[in-house]
């Protein structure tokens, strides 16, 4: 289909259109036009993915003497590979319709692990794909290499380099398959060839955490990306906390005690090179006396500093840490401070000015030293020829800790507890280094970016995300969607058939009748809910609460007896195996049971379309653990610094984490599905008006207040009218494998 948007051509590779995906491309044209940033909510339901490409590609085509490029930033692997096949098909049809002059160059951007050829690195022996791949390609293993064919180099990056500018990928859009099918074929490394091919490519499909809002990637990765473009942040309800993460550092014993370790075997690393190579580190103290800084090669590059780039020292590296020795004794002095302050047996809190004082007063560590920890760090492992940097994590901790700390104060917090708030009973002191302020991260992105689209389905209350990020959008508007028929079902639980309320509320949480009540919705459900069900809880403790709780009185028995219960955990591998276990099961026929927690892994990652997912429950409110520490300290920032009040955000987080768990089971308008929010708490003063529109638009006032024998009445009637056969046929026909 071709049609006009004002000025604008638009190639849209399907035969029909939603009228929200219309407006959707209006508005983000609008965002264009000003050369500002967005905040756009529409669920996947009605195609926004498509609806971005086709409006973004098709304004860059049409304006050939603007050098705009797209840079599409998601969450997951399997998010990056569904947005490269839309991209395809959107390049192969407007090739079709316009011919050569439409052709252009897209590419995914991801780790080693997800695009290394090489088998040796690949090998079960090597647990860190990086740290393989550093084995066969820093530049000083390269250098013995050449003159010694006994050791092992990456015969990929040697003929990729031996290429030099021929080492080109030709037009067309490339997977992250493709990419390593492309490198196979002509002997090239896949990872260093998209990292190359980068700064040439219209359109780049790349991670936001990994790439755009973590300091320590996003200096040496945005650099190649020019001003003139338009960042996508696609399922972007969580950035906020993305952001806090990326500029936060959490350290237990083991990280202190592994930090000494490092330590010593760097100190030998020292004396074997003071011993064999002195002029090394002779020249590196005098590069950073004159405070010189090089470029690396392109296998050397390792994590930059954590701050951000505006807030990176210029000067020259301190004189009294340029020797290596000395700034071993100073993280040696370090490492015992910290070690020190985490045998309290009392909470600590304070802000990261007096900790640095108090480093100061008892380490005799200045704050300006503390700034170039993880510069200094970085130099002297390069100087040392370290090549396994996985090895040294705890002391990189450590540093990216102290650079943090010397660099910032308002925003952050330093908090210390004697145990971990999950297990108060252990003792296990946690030191963290929380940010409070989300607006620093993506600071930067707003300020180098032409225009900024940040979109989810999952945004409301769409006026809270300015405040958060603190910035002015030119358009902010959330979509509904149009349904041919109703394809999802909502409803608010509230009550069991006993007329007993049924809430996570600390003080009823842990009744009996609660329970029982919140077994027996799963129980009548499965009896009647064709293929699979979704449940999510609000913490992995409650969960094992409660399945005991049905273990006990003999339901979790008789809910086995409809359908096979399966359960997240918190290792990823046993979740992965988890994860396909049901997929089997669904797949039998029987149909399953597949219970997570809001806001876990598979909540944030794990789309579960078709019969994979034809009911999803989530029970209680997922709030967030107020009594932390953390939390408390990030409310009272919200409430101080950006009008926001504590008990709005812990509302809006809770209703977004649930708005995500629902939304997992419906992918296009012929899939279909059932959505039970399972708390009397869901029918409190305004606390509806906080899940998305095409959520709300869908929620009839008959499906609130609902007891179990009238939600099982209303699901029945449901899936007789919609699981009759559809004419429109939906994507995303299986549940992906879990990539983090």
């Amino acid at each position: 289909m071709i049609f006009r948007i004002e000025d604008v051509t638009v190639y849209f590779p399907y035969e029909e259109i939603y009228p929200e995906q219309r407006q959707y491309m209006v508005e983000l044209k609008r965002t264009l036009d000003a050369k500002g940033h967005c905040l756009l909510e529409m669920s996947t339901v009605s195609g926004k993915i498509i609806a971005l490409l086709s409006l973004i590609i098709s304004y860059i085509h049409s304006k050939p003497q603007s050098p705009l490029k797209l840079i599409y930033c998601t969450q997951t692997v399997h998010d990056m590979e569904e947005i490269l096949d839309e991209l395809r098909l959107l390049h192969d049809y407007m090739v079709e319709s316009i011919g050569p002059a439409a052709k252009m160059l897209g590419l995914g951007l991801s780790s080693r692990k997800n695009l290394c050829i090489n088998d040796h690195v690949l090998a079960a022996e090597n647990p860190s794909v990086d740290a393989g791949c550093r084995r066969l390609t820093a530049s000083w293993v390269r250098e013995v290499a050449a003159d010694n064919l006994d050791v092992p180099s990456c015969e990929f990056f040697e003929e990729y380099q031996r290429a030099g500018s021929a080492a080109v990928l030709p037009p067309g859009v490339y997977t992250l398959q493709d990419l390593r099918m492309f490198g196979e074929e002509k002997g090239w490394c896949p990872y260093f060839l998209a990292r190359h091919m980068m700064q040439f490519a219209n359109v780049v499909v790349c991670n936001y955490h990994q790439y755009l809002l973590d300091p320590k990637l996003a200096s040496i990765v945005s650099k190649q990306m020019q001003k003139e473009s338009v960042v996508v942040f696609d399922e972007a309800h969580n950035i906020d906390n993305v952001c806090i993460n990326s500029l936060s550092v959490s350290m237990r014993v083991q990280t202190v005690t592994g930090a000494k370790s490092n330590i010593t075997r760097m100190r030998q690393k020292i004396k074997k090179v003071m011993a064999t190579d002195a002029s090394r580190l002779r020249d590196e103290y005098n590069t950073l006396v004159e405070g010189l800084r090089g470029d690396l090669p392109a296998t050397d590059v390792w994590h930059a500093n954590p701050a951000l780039p505006d807030d990176i020292p210029k000067e020259a590296v301190p004189e009294h840490i340029c020797k290596a020795e000395d700034f071993m004794q100073v993280l040696q002095r370090l490492v015992e401070y910290l070690e020190e302050r985490m045998e309290t047996e009392q909470p600590e809190r304070e802000n990261p000015f007096d900790f640095a004082v108090s480093i100061f007063k008892k380490a005799e560590i200045d704050q300006k030293t503390l700034k170039f920890c993880y510069d200094r760090l970085h130099s002297l492992m390069m100087t040392l020829k370290i090549t396994d940097t996985d090895e040294f994590l705890h002391i990189q901790t450590i540093c990216n800790f102290a650079t943090l700390v010397g660099t910032y104060s308002p925003g952050f917090s330093i908090i210390i507890e004697p145990c971990d708030e999950a297990m108060p009973d252990i003792h296990d002191p946690v030191l963290q280094l929380c940010c409070h302020d989300a607006s620093l991260a993506i600071k930067p992105v707003f300020e180098r970016f032409q225009s900024v689209v940040i979109t989810s389905g999952t945004l409301s209350p769409i006026n809270l995300y300015p405040r958060l990020l603190k910035f002015s959008p030119v358009v902010s508007r959330s979509f509904k969607i149009s349904v041919p028929r109703d394809c999802i079902c909502p409803m608010v639980l509230t009550h069991g058939s006993d007329q007993l309320p049924v809430s996570t509320k600390f003080d009823m949480k842990s009744d009996h009748g609660v329970l029982s009540n919140y077994g027996k919705i799963l129980l009548n459900m499965s009896s009647y809910v064709p293929d699979g069900i979704v449940c999510f809880f609000p913490s992995y403790l409650y969960m094992g609460d409660i399945v005991s709780s049905w273990n006990a009185s003999g339901v979790l028995n008789e809910i086995e007896q409809n359908k096979p219960i399966f359960y997240e955990t918190q290792d990823l591998e046993e979740t992965r195996l988890t994860l396909a276990n049901y997929r089997n099961a669904c797949n039998s026929g029987k149909g399953a049971i597949f219970l997570s927690v809001a806001g876990g892994k598979v909540a944030e990652h794990i789309d579960f379309y078709h019969h994979y997912g034809r009911l999803v429950i989530i029970y209680g409110v997922p709030y967030q653990y107020t009594s932390s520490r953390s939390v408390l300290a990030r409310l009272g920032y919200l409430s101080m610094f950006c009008n926001i009040n504590g008990g709005d955000y812990l509302t809006f987080d809770a209703l977004r984490k649930a708005a995500v768990c629902v939304g997992r089971v419906i992918h296009s308008k012929a899939d279909y599905g059932m959505m039970i929010f399972a708390d009397n708490g869901y029918c409190g003063y305004g606390t509806l008006s906080h899940l998305p529109g095409w959520i709300r638009s869908q929620l009839d006032d008959a499906n609130l207040d609902l007891s179990t024998d009238m939600a099982v009445n209303i699901a029945c009637e449901f899936f007789e009218k919609t699981a009759q056969p559809y004419g429109k046929t939906g994507g995303g026909s299986e549940i992906q494998t879990l990539y983090i």
